[in-house]
């Protein structure tokens, strides 16, 4: 998400006591009996909704309180569900003097269907961006009645018209590269306008505007495709992450257009945006002045920053999370921005989470580039004055680790102290300030960075090192849309650039990169490949889930074995421009008993482990046999 311009947001003057009242909506939208949490607060908005005195008189659900805020076109209502209560129609009555507002609320059943399957280690992630990957229903492209009502694939700063209905009729594409969960960029309705970002004007595709929580954009095919999507990808066996956001809505968010409090917001004086700094948030010398900044500051001007500070903010939201994965059945939370949100109501809304689903993974988005500032955001063995719950994170410090190590590939210092593998070996070495670092998601891009073949210099010998690596080391591993096909660029001059459209995806495109057919020949080399290992990698638990030992590189070598009950599998990497010859013996640890191998990416058989050949610029993946 990049930068551009707002105006802070004030409340809008305070009704008139002789206006008539109204109801014209309740968040959430509905919810279920037989939840954990028997409570829920009710978002109840209107004119002069919060002068209302209101009753409730429906079996088993009890009004324990309303609460009046600033703006009284808002009541908050404290309700209790008795696990007695039985699904049906609730009637909100409020009445103030003569009048008398009725609002209905429905109280569902739970269904029995597939949800909050969490995502393991044994996970195979492909992060795709909706509106870029595949357009199956162009009757959804655009709508006059919203914001930005512009569609022009010509234009990377517009939309183009990916929607649900085109990503499920490639979830067989998926299934057949290996892949066992889906994650998309956010869905969530984005009623922005264009907004201009570094003098060009740009559409909210990337879905990080939100403008109404309970609703999937309609240009995505709105909340029943999405039902329908998530159903599909369950029934071919993928799970689905949803991209959530906590600490930032879009400008025109239909709250913010009659703001219930001011301190719904993050307010100052005159516009003050994040600096993007995380250092103070755990500094223990940093002065509270930066790192409010950090914290409080807005993510850029179109993004108003939420105080989730306020009680009445944090009910909103986690109750929310807690509705779209009842509603929809995704199976996992990424969480964007996860540092710049208040670390005890992440707390709060993941332990809220986990109560309901305890096998939901949840894991977030915190850029840095060092061990001790990524554990503080997920479970950790530090004695940080605060203690994260998260149960993973986004593992950047790897990503960079691994990059750095391929940039060396085939170069006269990779054999250096700290060079080459090394990077790999040495972020892996201090796995120790994590709880459990196999729940922490790895990739070697994603829709904010480079694209990975751009940053190893198109070299496919690099690239399928990085590849294997990724598949093989701990960690659930993620793969940005495209990769699979060498898709390339970088973010010059602007990250429009790795968010091309998925060649193929649209009617009438002329190149179909879904297809073996529409694919060169080095695409479809790199597609087998990444189809082999993830395949591999899938049917193997000992590749996803053994344990992990790794071994000091040494002249460049650089040698990690995944083994348990099962089986050992080692992994060699030789990142010199040279063929070299590997003697075993050193390994003894983990080789002993082993006389013979299989080559998992080409199928050749070894019959002997003394020596292993290791071609320039390659990493080989042996299954060990006795």
């Amino acid at each position: 998400m990049k930068k551009s311009c707002f105006l802070l947001l004030l409340l809008l003057p305070l009704l008139a006591g002789a206006q008539s009242v109204s109801i014209d909506r309740v968040n959430p939208t509905n919810w279920w009996v037989g939840m954990k949490n028997p409570n829920v607060q009710l978002l109840v908005h209107g004119l002069g909704a919060g002068t209302l005195t209101y009753t409730v008189n429906y079996p088993g659900v009890k009004l324990l309180k309303t609460n009046a805020v600033e703006n009284p076109n808002y009541a908050f209502l404290d309700l209790t569900i008795s696990p007695t209560a039985k699904p049906g129609t609730v009637r909100l009555v409020g009445k103030k003097g003569p009048q008398t507002v009725t609002q209905t609320w429905e109280l569902r059943a739970r269904d029995k269907s597939p949800k909050a399957q969490g995502v393991t280690a044994a996970d195979f992630i492909y992060l795709a961006m909706p509106d870029r990957f595949a357009n199956g229903d162009p009757s959804n492209d655009k709508f006059a009645d919203l914001r930005d009502p512009n569609l022009d694939r010509a234009n990377p700063f517009f939309r183009h018209g990916g929607d649900l209905a085109g990503a499920a009729q490639r979830l067989p594409y998926l299934k057949d590269l290996g892949v066992t969960a889906i994650w998309f960029t956010p869905l969530i309705e984005n009623n922005q306008p264009l907004t201009n970002e570094g003098g060009t004007m740009r559409a909210s595709y990337h879905g990080y505007g939100f403008t109404d929580q309970y609703n999937i954009d309609k240009r995505f095919g709105g909340n029943a495709a999405y039902v329908d999507y998530v159903k599909k990808a369950h029934a071919a066996g993928l799970k689905v992450v949803q991209d959530a956001v906590y600490n930032h809505v879009g400008n025109t968010h239909w709250i913010l257009q009659d703001l219930p409090m001011k301190s719904w917001l993050h307010q100052w004086p005159t516009y003050t945006n994040t600096t993007y700094r995380y250092q103070p948030i755990t500094d223990p010398h940093a002065a509270q002045s930066d790192r409010k900044n950090t914290l409080d500051g807005w993510f850029v001007p179109f993004l108003p920053d939420l105080n989730q500070g306020n009680p009445y903010v944090a009910n909103y939201l986690i109750e929310n999370a807690i509705w779209q994965v009842e509603y929809f059945g995704v199976d996992a939370y990424r969480i964007d921005t996860y540092m710049y949100n208040d670390q005890p109501f992440m707390n709060r809304c993941n332990a809220a989470l986990l109560a309901e689903y305890p096998r939901l993974h949840i894991f977030g988005e915190s850029m840095v580039n060092n061990v001790v500032d990524q554990a503080h955001y997920t479970r950790n063995n530090i004695n940080f004055p605060f203690k994260s719950n998260q149960p993973g994170t986004i593992d950047f410090v790897l990503e960079y680790a691994m990059l750095a190590g391929l940039k060396e590939v085939g170069t006269p210092g990779v054999t250096g102290w700290d060079n080459g593998p090394q990077h790999f070996y040495q972020a892996l070495a201090q796995d120790g300030v994590y709880q459990d670092p196999t729940k922490l998601v790895t990739l070697l891009d994603n829709h904010d960075q480079n694209r990975f073949l751009s940053e190893v210099g198109d070299d496919l010998d690099k690239y399928k090192m990085g590849l294997t690596w990724l598949l093989t080391t701990r960690g659930i591993p993620s793969l940005y849309y495209g990769t699979e096909i060498l898709m390339k660029n970088f973010k010059d001059p602007t990250d429009a650039e790795v968010r091309k459209d998925f060649p193929g995806g649209w009617p009438g495109d002329k190149e179909d990169k879904f297809t073996a057919a529409g694919r060169s020949a080095r695409e479809n080399e790199a597609f087998d490949f990444v189809k082999k290992l993830a395949t591999y990698r899938r049917d193997h638990p000992v590749l996803h889930s053994g344990k992990l030992m790794q071994y000091l590189p040494e002249n460049g070598l650089y040698v990690y074995f995944r083994y348990d009950a099962t089986g050992t599998v080692l992994v060699a990497t030789n990142p010199t421009d040279k063929p070299t010859a590997l003697p075993t013996g050193r390994f003894s640890e983990r080789m002993a008993g082993f006389t013979k191998a299989k080559n998992v990416l080409t199928g050749e058989s070894l019959s002997s482990l003394a020596t292993l050949q290791l071609p320039a610029k390659t990493a080989v993946v042996l299954e060990l046999g006795k």
